[in-house]
């Protein structure tokens, strides 16, 4: 009967830490690869390191971005860098 009692014990801490811990973070997941699939060449977007720029070319999983006003500075970087995006109008 004991065993019993601690099996159970044992499923509903599994449960809680999915429902508290991995679900989330799955969810977080998916949203940050719809919004970076969404990405568009013009589109300005915010990176992990807090530059803002715009994109002005794409390619599978690489975007080359322009910061500032100096046409100049174009850097490749990884679409998984992009926190947060603005659409172009």
């Amino acid at each position: 009967m004991e065993t019993y009692y601690m099996l159970f014990a044992w499923v509903v801490i599994i449960a809680v830490f999915y429902f508290l811990m991995i679900r989330p973070q799955r969810k977080k997941e998916k949203e940050h690869e719809a919004m970076v699939s969404a990405v568009a060449v013009g589109d300005s977007i915010l990176t992990t390191s807090g530059f803002y720029g715009v994109v002005i070319d794409m390619t599978d999983d690489v975007v080359i971005v322009e910061f500032g006003s100096n046409k100049n500075c174009r850097i490749p970087m990884k679409k998984e860098a992009i926190v947060e995006v603005e659409k172009a109008e």
